[in-house]
């Protein structure tokens, strides 16, 4: 890692973690602060903050808002993309501290139980319309060509749910304790804590087309696509690259910084966890 010279690096101090991309800028949180903060891509400057009680669990910028998980007020808190205000406060708790909020179907999709509760949340009115059954240990709902798709650390395995329905109607085995969950390249790919390895799961057959050798096993971390390749960050391996194409790894980077990864605006966005810090990375020179 001490090779790669970021294109911008920012410094927000405690212990900045999960991200979102939106429109203009990348989001980040950082619970030791209660804070959530704005990364204007343009400038390359944290031009806005605001706070929320121990923020966790993933981010996601949609519906013309930025949506936090708060692990602190057992909520889900919605604020504004252009005035950074609070705009609501939702009665829904996330299931676990390590997780993921999604977007799609008209509607936000978060875990709520780990009992196996799968909560979809209305931005027209703020509530939860429903509650889905699903598999317990279930934290990482994403949204992939018309279905939430959500893993199961508990069962090692990836649920398909059917936004028309609100049901399961399927489950995928993977690796061992699927945890984080990225989609891209026709597929939905998992970080398996357990084992270390990659899954992918073809969205079109709902079959596991691939297992990678990662290396990547333990608690954390984080999975992310773009520029036709997945992106997995772990704290020790920072960076490893897979291309979309061959299901191979090309490029891992050991050493300091990781645990939250994402791509937009042309470059890869990479936290430090443990030393306060954001990159922003070219993902040509990766």
């Amino acid at each position: 890692m001490s090779q790669l010279q970021p294109a911008a690096t920012f410094t927000l101090g405690g212990d900045p973690d999960w991200m979102a991309v939106s429109e203009d800028a990348v989001w980040v949180s950082i619970s030791s602060l209660n804070r959530v903060t704005r990364l204007f891509a343009a400038t390359n400057k944290a031009d806005v903050s605001f706070t929320v009680h121990d923020p966790c669990s993933g981010l996601v910028a949609s519906f013309g808002s930025i949506w936090i998980p708060s692990c602190g007020d057992h909520s889900l808190m919605r604020a504004n993309l252009r005035t950074a205000e609070i705009e609501s406060t939702i009665p829904v708790p996330p299931a676990d501290s390590e997780g993921c909020i999604a977007a799609g179907a008209g509607s936000i999709w978060i875990a709520s139980a780990a009992s196996g509760s799968l909560a979809r949340i209305d931005p027209q009115n703020n509530s939860a319309i429903t509650r889905i059954e699903i598999p317990s240990g279930s934290y990482c709902p994403v949204f992939a060509d018309g279905f939430v798709w959500i893993t199961s650390t508990e069962h090692s395995v990836l649920s398909k749910v059917d936004p028309s329905t609100n049901k399961v109607v399927g489950e995928i085995a993977v690796g061992r304790n699927p945890r984080f969950a990225t989609a891209g390249a026709g597929a939905v790919w998992t970080l398996n804590q357990g084992d270390g390895t990659i899954s992918r799961v073809d969205t079109a057959t709902s079959r596991l087309v691939a297992t990678i050798e990662a290396g990547l096993s333990g608690h954390g971390g984080e999975i992310a696509f773009g520029f036709g390749s997945v992106w997995v960050t772990l704290i020790g391996t920072p960076v490893t690259r897979i291309d979309a194409m061959t299901n191979s790894i090309t490029r891992q980077w050991i050493g300091t910084g990781g645990d939250s990864i994402r791509a937009g605006f042309g470059s890869l966005w990479l936290t430090h966890l443990k030393a306060g810090l954001v990159w922003r990375l070219d993902p040509e020179k990766l």
